[in-house]
């Protein structure tokens, strides 16, 4: 193994750890009452900025190259963040449930590995496929727990189907505009468009009851900045990097690790326990990523 997949497995994992973390500052946020419809679109603003910063400053390219790119990062940005946040959310409240919100995202990496498949030509071995599911098994003893269903639970899972197909279309177009652009470069784009696509939601929603002692406040300072920094600028960033190198079947399987690595940092930090069954589905998730990542076997000549 070269030193670009190790970097690359290395950058995957990075994001994965960032976005678990993105759960804990979040449910802070949610709990001291800041809208979704506030601190996301801040989030998305902030880390665009970060990134234009980071790109002036270290001379990376930035112009978009023709028409057909920009309207790539137009929909790129129209998937990811602002339809897969606002479906997530949504879904989380009509399901009301985050196990089945995490289970039901989760599911990303089967659409994605037949998207890399057929619109990339990736390749995608038998023991890969197989792995995805033992990772999907793992997961689901994970975040298996007893819950009563909601009059809009199903509506809210139809609606959770709309964020995976969303993030599954955002790594399609990260892996397009990859060939071209610097990773630093999709996500700036990416998150300055987003930030564009959020205003009316801020603006009809995210402001109503603003309190400049509340939102200025340094409890929601610094899990909004947290936000834009680390699991924005940061790990979207690394994201793309591992899509560029790895393809988009390989990468979008660590997505399926998120929910798992949030349960051990939750539990890690006091928030939440977990029982010895959960213990072994994280096991089985971990070889289930193994044998996503074992490269076919080559025919010989």
């Amino acid at each position: 193994m070269g030193k670009l997949p190790v970097r690359a497995y290395a950058a995957a994992m990075l994001t994965v750890g960032l976005w678990a973390m993105s759960y804990i500052w979040a449910d802070r946020l949610l709990a001291l009452n800041i809208p979704v419809e506030f601190f996301v679109q801040v989030r998305a603003f902030l880390a665009g900025i970060l990134l234009w910063i980071l790109n002036k400053v270290t001379g990376v390219p930035m112009r978009i190259l023709c028409r057909r790119d920009f309207f790539k990062f137009v929909f790129l940005a129209l998937c990811m963040p602002f339809i897969y946040f606002v479906a997530e959310t949504y879904g989380l409240e009509f399901t009301e449930s985050p196990t089945i919100t995490s289970l039901v995202v989760a599911t990303n990496p089967i659409l994605a590995m037949v998207s890399g498949i057929v619109m990339f030509k990736e390749k995608f071995g038998p023991l890969n496929i197989v792995g995805v599911f033992i990772t999907l098994a793992g997961l689901w003893l994970v975040s298996f727990t007893r819950s009563q269903t909601s009059a809009l639970f199903w509506v809210g899972v139809g609606v959770l189907f709309i964020a995976v197909v969303a993030e599954v279309s955002q790594i399609g177009f990260t892996k397009s505009l990859s060939a071209h652009y610097a990773p630093s470069v999709i996500v700036m784009y990416q998150f300055l468009l987003g930030a564009v696509y959020f205003l009316p939601l801020l603006f009809t929603k995210g402001i109503r009851n603003f309190d400049a002692g509340l939102y200025l406040s340094w409890d929601v300072l610094y899990p909004t900045l947290s936000l834009a920094l680390f699991c924005s600028a940061t790990a979207f960033t690394s994201w793309a990097y591992a899509i560029k190198v790895l393809g988009v079947a390989k990468t979008s399987v660590f997505l399926a690790v998120v929910p798992l690595v949030t349960a051990v940092l939750a539990f890690l930090v006091g928030e939440e326990t977990a029982t010895g069954l959960q213990w072994i589905g994280l096991a089985i998730a971990m070889v289930g990523i193994y044998l996503t990542q074992r490269t076919p076997a080559q025919p010989d000549l």
